[in-house]
């Protein structure tokens, strides 16, 4: 979707700047969405791209005012309630107002490793790789109004293939509930004086992972 996530290349925003002694958490109720977050997924009652989608659909303005680890949380909240696990009412409440929605899995001590391990994507191909390293190709002019992973910056815009990554999970469909459709998955080169203007540095390049069906011959 055509977020205000999706702030590559947009202006205005100032230039990031690292925190050198940048501690893991500000507060401890960061540490807390952390813990619920990776406890959730352990239920498998939705998968990372959901979770992206959910963050990503919430209001700008909202979005822009919070901070990391505020975005997970309401990105948690809008799952938990569209997923019938919590209703509305029992957030505004801050307690459970009725018996609880049983889940595919709970988490146990044993999961507390894998939780912090992120699972494989990869799935075997259907059909054979379009594309091969070396080959030109387009990013298709694609907006969408629900979850992608192509930013904006690159639609339209010429690169080349550095390297076929495999088959993987497609987050488009998946978040549509279209299932896994496997898809494969490229490294897309561009020239940053194609992306940017004449301005920028002619001796930068800008790499991205494009799944296929975000590419056109060019």
């Amino acid at each position: 979707m055509n977020g205000v996530h999706d702030m590559g290349g947009m202006h205005g925003f100032g230039k990031v700047e690292p925190d050198a002694d940048e501690h893991p958490f500000h507060a401890s109720w960061e540490a807390r969405v952390l813990a619920m977050q990776r406890a959730i997924r352990a239920a498998r009652a939705w998968n990372i791209d959901m979770s992206r989608d959910a963050i990503e659909r919430q209001q700008p303005r909202r979005y822009l005012a919070a901070s990391y680890y505020e975005r997970w949380l309401m990105g948690t909240e809008t799952n938990v309630v569209e997923k019938g696990l919590v209703g509305s009412d029992e957030l505004a409440a801050g307690h459970a107002l009725r018996r609880g929605k049983s889940v595919p899995h709970v988490m146990t001590k044993g999961d507390l490793g894998e939780s912090f391990t992120r699972g494989s994507f990869s799935r075997p191909p259907s059909h054979e790789a379009r594309f091969k390293p070396g080959n030109r190709v387009r990013a298709r002019n694609i907006n969408p109004p629900t979850h992608t992973r192509l930013p904006r910056y690159v639609r339209s815009h010429e690169g080349v293939i550095e390297a076929v990554r495999g088959c993987h999970v497609f987050p488009d469909s998946v978040t549509t509930g279209r299932g896994e459709d496997p898809q494969w998955l490229y490294t897309v080169v561009f020239k940053a004086c194609d992306l940017w203007g004449p301005a920028a540095d002619p001796t930068l390049t800008v790499s991205i992972e494009a799944f296929e069906p975000y590419l056109e011959p060019a």
